[in-house]
Parts: structure tokens; sequence; C-alpha cells
């Protein structure tokens, strides 16, 4: 994706590890579909257990295949639904909590931090900035990403439905 170029331009190995360990991943290369950004972010989580597995990218990678219209979408034009276990709109707008949210989108381990920083409801959710995000805990940017992104999936499918959530 990158063309041969030295993925940290310059910085020695040490300042890599030191990016690393303070949650810094790459931005994606230039004309990277956002989508497969996202893979790769999610696949450069600091914990093991948080990587996708194998079957998992395999997975990934087939429905971008399958889906040619996905990778014409660089991170300028944000998609509005995450990579990996992607669920049906009807499941996320059907959550009726913070809790239930974040556990559609797997991303229940901020539970505590987004309750703790007052975002208790979804109509706050859907006002989330980055900033807030980084408030309440979340700086791996595929989480961020991810959580963001769901939020504009519900967002979209609440426009089509009932507009509960905005207001």
């Amino acid at each position: 994706m990158s063309y041969g170029e030295r993925p940290y331009w310059d910085m020695s190995n040490q300042d890599v590890i030191n990016a690393i360990e303070q949650d810094y991943r790459l931005p994606p290369p230039p004309d990277c579909p956002a989508a497969l950004h996202w893979l790769m972010l999610d696949c450069w989580q600091k914990e093991r257990a948080n990587r996708p597995r194998f079957c998992d990218v395999v997975s990934a990678l087939d429905r971008l295949i399958r889906n040619p219209a996905s990778l014409k979408m660089t991170d300028s034009t944000h998609s509005s639904q995450p990579l990996l276990d992607q669920r049906p709109i009807a499941r996320l707008s059907s959550c009726s909590s913070v809790s239930d949210w974040l556990r559609a989108i797997k991303m229940e381990r901020y539970e505590q931090s987004f309750l703790q920083n007052g975002l208790t409801s979804l109509q706050e959710v859907a006002l989330i900035t980055t900033e807030d995000l980084l408030r309440a805990g979340v700086t791996l940017a595929g989480h961020q990403k991810k959580i963001l992104s769901s939020i504009q999936t519900l967002r979209c499918s609440d426009q089509s439905q009932t507009p509960t959530l905005l207001y």
C-alpha cells in the first residue's frame, strides 16, 4: 500500500518503539481505502487478544473484494460502517442503552469509562467527539474509528426510522 516507502520515515528504532507504546499508529498510505486502513489498525492492536484472528482478516478481505465500492472510500470520505464484525444496522438501532450499544460493537471494555465521563444515554453518545473519546480513555485510533463509525451508522439508521437518537 505504501509503494515500498519506509513506514516510519526517519525515526530511529527507539523512537518507533516509544511512539507505538504511546498508541501511535501509522496514518493511511496515499489513496488507501479507509476500510483497509481500519483493518490494518485492528491488526496493530497492542494487546494480542484484541487483534483479529486470521479467519477474521480473511473474512474482512473477502467482504471488501465482494463489495468493490467499499475500496473507493478513502479516509477523507469516511466510511459509515466498521470493517470487522459488521452487524446489521437494525441490530445497532435496536440498542436501548450505551451498554447494549458498546456490546453490539464489541467495545464493552469502555463501558465504565463512558459512564464515568457522563456518556450515559444514546442521545449523549450521538454527539460524541474525538476529544470526548480521548477523555473516556479510547486512545487507540482503530477503536476511535470503530466507535465513531458506529455512531454514524446509528445516526443514518435513525434518520430513516424514528429520530429518537438525536433528541
